[in-house]
């Protein structure tokens, strides 16, 4: 803003804004305030001003403060490094800092051996690690964390602030964004209004000032009549109206006096008020304006000794008094790090625009050279060095695609640039094709990484059509990648159309290229539920792989044929593919697998549908780690989701439901509708259980999983269909249930899989008796059995025998209900899903009750209760709370309780409500220590060793004072 009096630096109008930012302040880590305030106005509207103000109100808390620019949009997390920046170093080298944070806490230097292998190639860890650091600060003091014009943040940093407000850090830490509203980047604003749907973010737009405060603020020196005509021009805007202030006191009118013109300059500001800044530069000397273009060229490199290469031939005493006079005039400001700034972003971008370009290409050349001498990576020249080009370089061009190699993995978005960049300016010429190929192909790569999926596609196709005969390792490659990319896109039939017509090309695919489009088209007909017609494929390219000594390749048809085998219900098939890929996998290197990753996804899953839960968890772990430390990031949601429907079942619901919001923000970056459905199922089945009785978040996860899915024609669509009715069924709601499951399978549920048709008709019984409809519930409740029988696995089992059990409950046998409900649980135990043996123990439970036998009922509920206390089941343990048998005698839980003192009591009740020891404390006003300590007393007075388990003895207690 002009440096013109103290009116520039007072804060006008912005009373409702403090308060509401104190009163976050004041509930920091509490339970139900905000982990983010939006600030989002248009340019000029006082956005950093207020930022500024925010901080400076964060008293006895750290704050850290970052800005995003408009020049340096491709260089990764640099609005979080900045912010970071101000971290006292030795913190952030200490042994308690995760090592995976560096390229957000260090910079895009920190990266430079990512390319061969020794950098962090998992960004979603990257992402965890960043949390961690924030919540480690917090812990400190408390952190506010100033993140300043996003609207220019890298797509980086926008992942991140994404993935930070749905996991936002434990503790008092606050993120305070600010943006221009009309400029932000549709994935930062999603981001954020799923932030607001789900109360994490705190939305606060700013409007015009008020024209009497400010009037009384900044013009009360003025004719009034003037005053109002420049408040009018301004409409509120406060740097407009300072900018037409500082005019109308050096002497223009306020008559015609306007920053609006006819048209924007290309940062968007308008022309007029760009030409009133402007003229501030017209007073400067030569040497005084080159330092200032300069500075706005160089941006983070505007270092004292980076400015003495780029200013020209000066002494270092001129520069001095060049940079004194500059920052006297208030157009320089020097940060705590030593680099020069000019006042104002808008400043900055019209300097640059209005620098010459052969000027501005000669600074970025001078400071990529300079960086080159002294040591600096790839990574941290690629932005000087794409700025300096006007041609075809080629040493340019090779540090570029290096960079580029450098980013693939934690920036995909910046890698996909900067080799767009370069192929660009390569010449169509057949020297470069070979090249031209390969940097494309990766191209394709990194934006399919990114989420950018359409994109990625029409560059393979594209690239596909142009490869000649001496290409075909290129094509083969290309299209084993486009067939992934039409897979995430919805478009599996396209895949498997693609894939079959190179596999019957004539001269065929080499044997390693068959072997790898083989295996696509297997995976491209499991989304499809057409398995059956590619049996015959798959078992051609098991042959293949085995004789030519592909191992991996071997490995990845056997574990492929036994998820394709479970699918479709031919469980001995599955078990014998499954035997010979788990033989194979755990005799192969790490080194070995990463070739093929997705062999580990195919096997685990194979094994969990098999029941084997352990050798599932075992092998999804390591495809896990090897998927980490190689980048595959496109593996990673169907190996967590494989970890937490393991964990579902097994009931280890908070580690089921961590993985399975891993699975959710990584299904959400690469940009696949069908692979976010995919993930938000597992998401919702996890949350049914986890969740206490009445709460309606599983129910809403499952419809965004259906509306994700819309009209896709894969089984995730159809999955996602079925966890609606599931859902449905538990809060309530029969006719949609019925509704939803039909619509998902069709009247027979022949678009279902076989492996998961017992499970739907277990719940369509369910419904079909709500609705009355008994005839129905008989035949479906025989198709249960039936196909059970057939798989012959103890889960399938236990789902028809549930479905029975319901029937005889309905027709009023509750001694023969009791007996197929607790045959049920039975049939879940020797595979170890607690979750579904708990269930129907419960189940059982009511119908020993009804049928006298007391001890038998008491024996059930007694291990159900303990099975859900133990694995997170809030669900179950309600229904416990609910449907526990009478006891004979005075019941126990309200003379354990009754030992409690009055603080000791006032606690249980608060943790039985949900909160946190901390919200405890805070509510309280208590330390945390001390709530500690109350709590271990309750623990030892009741018996009891969870949070959970109390939380179901003070319901229980509740339920009987009430009867």
């Amino acid at each position: 803003m002009p440096a013109l009096d103290g009116t520039a630096t007072m804060l006008v109008g912005r009373s409702e804004e403090l308060r509401r930012f104190d009163s976050v302040i004041a509930g920091l880590g509490k339970d139900g305030v905000p982990a983010v305030v939006d600030i989002a106005a248009d340019a000029g509207m006082g956005k950093s001003r207020l930022l500024s103000e925010l901080c400076a109100r964060a008293r006895g808390l750290t704050v850290l403060r970052g800005r995003a620019t408009e020049y340096e949009r491709h260089t990764p997390f640099q609005t979080f490094t900045d912010a970071f920046a101000d971290v006292d170093r030795a913190l952030l080298d200490s042994d308690d800092v995760p090592e995976a944070a560096a390229p957000v806490l260090y910079g895009a230097d920190s990266v430079h051996g990512a390319a061969s292998g020794t950098g962090n190639r998992d960004r979603f860890g990257l992402y965890r690690a960043v949390t961690e650091v924030l919540s480690r600060l917090g812990e400190r003091s408390g952190l506010v964390m100033a993140l300043d014009d996003l609207h220019w943040a890298d797509p980086a940093s926008l992942e991140l602030l994404d993935h930070l407000i749905r996991h936002r850090a434990s503790g008092r830490v606050l993120l305070v964004v600010a943006r221009r509203e009309r400029q932000t980047p549709h994935s930062l604003a999603a981001a954020l209004a799923r932030g607001v749907d789900s109360g994490a973010v705190l939305r606060m737009p700013l409007r015009p000032l008020p024209e009497q405060d400010s009037i009384e603020a900044l013009a009360s020196d003025l004719p009034p009549g003037d005053a109002s005509k420049i408040y009018e021009s301004s409409e509120g805007n406060p740097l407009y109206l300072l900018s037409l202030l500082h005019a109308y006191r050096h002497g223009a009118s306020s008559r015609g006096t306007t920053v609006r013109g006819h048209d924007d300059t290309a940062s968007g500001v308008p022309s007029g008020l760009g030409s009133l800044l402007l003229d501030e530069l017209t007073a400067l000397t030569e040497a005084q304006r080159r330092t200032v273009e300069a500075v706005a060229v160089l941006g983070d490199h505007a270092t004292p000794a980076m400015l003495s290469l780029t200013t020209g031939p000066t002494t270092a005493e001129e520069l001095d008094d060049c940079i004194g006079a500059l920052a006297r005039r208030d157009l320089l400001r020097r940060g705590s790090d030593g680099r020069w700034t000019l006042r104002h972003p808008l400043l900055r971008a019209l300097v640059y625009e209005h620098t010459p370009a052969p000027r501005r290409a000669e600074i970025h050349r001078g400071a990529a050279d300079e960086l080159a001498r002294a040591g600096a990576s790839a990574a941290e020249r690629a932005h000087h060095v794409e700025r300096s080009l006007v041609g075809w370089d080629p040493v340019s061009a090779a540090v570029l695609s290096e960079a580029a190699a450098q980013f693939a993995d934690t920036a995909p978005a910046t890698a996909a640039h900067l080799l767009q960049v370069v192929l660009r300016l390569m010449p169509e010429a057949p020297a470069h094709a070979q090249q031209r190929g390969d940097l494309t192909l990766a191209r394709a790569r990194a934006l399919g990484v990114g989420g950018s999926l359409r994109e990625s596609r029409d560059l393979l196709h594209t690239l596909i059509s142009r490869s000649g005969p001496d290409d075909a390792s290129l094509r083969g490659d290309a299209i084993a990648l486009c067939a992934m990319m039409e897979r995430h896109l919805g478009h599996s039939p396209e895949a498997i159309a693609l894939l079959q017509r190179e596999l019957v090309r004539s001269p065929g695919p080499e044997p390693r290229q068959a072997v790898s489009l083989g295996l696509a088209l297997g995976m491209a007909a499991l989304n499809t539920v057409s398995y059956p017609d590619v049996r015959d494929d798959i078992e051609r390219t098991l042959a293949t792989a085995r004789s030519h000594g592909d191992l991996m390749g071997e490995m990845g048809a056997l574990a492929l044929g036994s998820l394709g085998e479970a699918y479709e219900g031919e469980t001995e098939a599955a078990r014998r593919f499954a035997d010979a890929a788990a033989g194979l996998a755990d005799g192969l290197t790490d080194p070995n697998l990463t070739e093929l990753c997705e062999s580990l996804v195919w096997l685990a899953w194979a094994e969990a549908l098999l029941e084997r839960y352990t050798d599932a968890e075992r092998h999804a772990d390591r495809g896990l780690d090897i998927a980490r430390r190689s980048g595959q990031v496109h593996v990673m949601p169907h190996l967590l989701s494989s970890k937490a429907f393991v964990h579902l079942n097994t009931c280890r619901l908070p580690s089921a439901l961590e993985s399975a919001e891993e699975a959710e923000s990584v299904a959400r970056a690469i940009g696949s509708s069908d692979l976010l459905a995919f993930t938000l199922c597992f998401k919702a089945l996890i949350l049914l259980p986890h969740r206490p009785l009445g709460d309606t978040r599983a129910l809403l996860t499952a419809e965004e999983a259906v509306a994700a899915a819309g009209g896709s024609r894969h089984w995730w669509a159809s999955l996602a269909g079925c966890v609606l009715g599931h859902t449905a069924l538990v809060s309530g709601d029969q006719y949609r249930a019925q509704d939803a499951i039909l619509r998902a399978g069709g009247p027979e549920l022949l678009g279902l899989q076989p492996s998961i048709r017992p499970g739907q008709l277990d719940t369509l019984v369910s419904t079909a008796l709500a609705i009355g409809d008994v005839e129905q519930a008989a035949r479906w409740a025989a198709r249960a059995v039936e196909e059970a029988d057939r798989m012959g696995l103890h889960g399938q089992r236990g789902a028809a025998l549930r479905a029975e059990a319901a029937l005889a409950q309905h027709q009023g046998d509750a001694r023969a209900a009791a007996e197929l409900f607790e045959r049920a649980a039975q049939a879940y135990a020797p595979s170890g899903a607690r979750l579904w043996e708990a269930y129907s123990l419960l189940l059982a439970t009511v119908q020993a009750q009804a049928a006298g036998d007391r001890p038998r009922a008491v024996a059930m509920w007694e291990r159900a209760r303990r099975i859900a206390d133990d694995g997170g089941a809030r669900l179950l343990s309600d229904l416990a709370a609910l449907v526990r048998p009478p006891a004979e005698e005075a019941p126990l839980a309200p003379t354990e309780l009754d030992q409690l003192t009055a603080r000791e009591w006032e606690i249980a009740e608060l943790v039985a409500e949900g909160l946190s020891n901390q919200a405890i404390a805070t509510k309280l006003y208590l330390s945390r220590r001390t709530v500690e300590t109350h709590l271990s007393a309750i623990y030892r007075k009741t018996s009891v060793s969870s949070r959970s388990a109390l939380a179901s003895l003070m319901t229980r207690a509740a339920l009987d004072r009430r009867a």
